[in-house]
């Protein structure tokens, strides 16, 4: 008997079972993450190389520093730092200086041919200059005309008479208290007030 044998090469029935696979929307916040974190990504790849970039600059400047240094003679540098302080120093003591010079040329102005002075003192008060002086005058009307030259004189502050009293010639006998303006007794400003006065 003989067989009846049907050979074909093509399937009848799927092998492998098909599936459908649909397509999922894909979501907004899906697609914001992804690009947060690509930009962040991408920042922080270009700030480990911009670091890179300043720590090279950083270190190149450190050695340019170096050389202009050495360039430099350090004990001509210590040498002038001193020469600077003591330059400074020298300023400030010459700002404070009190020259009494103009208070006598003041006087040598300002005093009468009928009064005179016969004893000069000065002392120091914080910045002000305090003078106390002694005289002698021909009468009351050369002290009242000599109160009101210095009273105009705007270097002389409070200018006060006191202890009047005559004395056996009839003259007048007195004491003499005022203050002078610090920046007229200042040493720096007459010295530049005598360079203008130079200049001109």
């Amino acid at each position: 008997m003989e067989q009846n044998f049907q050979t074909s090469f093509i399937p009848k029935k799927p092998i492998v079972k098909e599936t459908v696979v649909s397509a999922r929307p894909v979501s907004i916040f899906l697609i914001v993450a992804l690009f947060v974190l690509f930009f962040v990504l991408l920042v922080s790849g270009g700030l480990y190389f911009y670091k890179g970039i300043v720590t090279k600059q950083i270190g190149d400047m450190q050695k340019n520093l170096e050389l202009a240094k050495n360039r430099f003679e350090p004990a001509k540098i210590a040498e002038l730092q001193i020469l600077d302080k003591r330059l400074r120093a020298s300023s400030d003591v010459l700002s404070k200086h009190v020259a009494v010079s103009p208070v006598f040329d003041a006087l040598e102005n300002l005093t009468m041919k009928t009064v005179r002075f016969t004893k000069f003192d000065y002392s120091l008060d914080g910045d002000k200059v305090k003078v106390k002086m002694s005289g002698v005058a021909i009468g009351y009307r050369s002290i009242a005309l000599q109160s009101d030259l210095f009273a105009k004189n705007k270097n002389i502050i409070d200018p006060i008479f006191s202890n009047l009293t005559l004395d056996n010639s009839g003259n007048v006998v007195f004491d003499l208290d005022f203050s002078v303006d610090p920046s007229f007794v200042n040493y720096k400003q007459m010295l530049l007030t005598q360079d203008q006065t130079n200049l001109n």
